[in-house]
């Protein structure tokens, strides 16, 4: 896995542009990007990632489709002052949430296991 600057990448985990398009929805369900903030040109970040361009290019074209960015003729790519940051770390929270409880379910744990499992991994940071 690398990490630049909160971009992260795991080249075994899927499509690199479905990572750094997850990466922005992280970062803005964080706070480490907010409405209004300018991202990294396309070459700019590529050469961070030690990617293609035309896969960041791909990432920010899925990332503008779905309403979170947009791109400014002469000026770059920003966080859309409307994007919908809101629902952003509850929709993950929920999705990190549901595979915890499928996986639990399958390990035939009881809730107040994985609830206990959950405490102890979160109390040890």
């Amino acid at each position: 896995m690398t990490e630049h600057d909160g971009w992260s990448l795991d080249m075994s985990s899927g499509p690199i542009f479905e990572q750094i398009a997850k990466n922005v929805h992280q970062m803005l369900a964080r706070g480490a990007l907010t409405p209004g903030d300018k991202l990294p040109s396309a070459r700019e970040l590529a050469a961070r990632l030690s990617v293609n361009p035309n896969t960041i290019v791909h990432a920010y074209g899925q990332l503008e489709a779905d309403g979170v960015i947009e791109k400014r003729r002469g000026l770059g790519t920003f966080v859309r002052e409307d994007a919908p940051v809101t629902g952003m770390k509850h929709e993950m929270l929920h999705g990190a949430a549901s595979a915890y409880a499928e996986e639990s379910r399958q390990l035939d744990a009881s809730i107040q296991e994985a609830i206990a499992a959950l405490k102890e991994v979160w109390d040890a940071g």
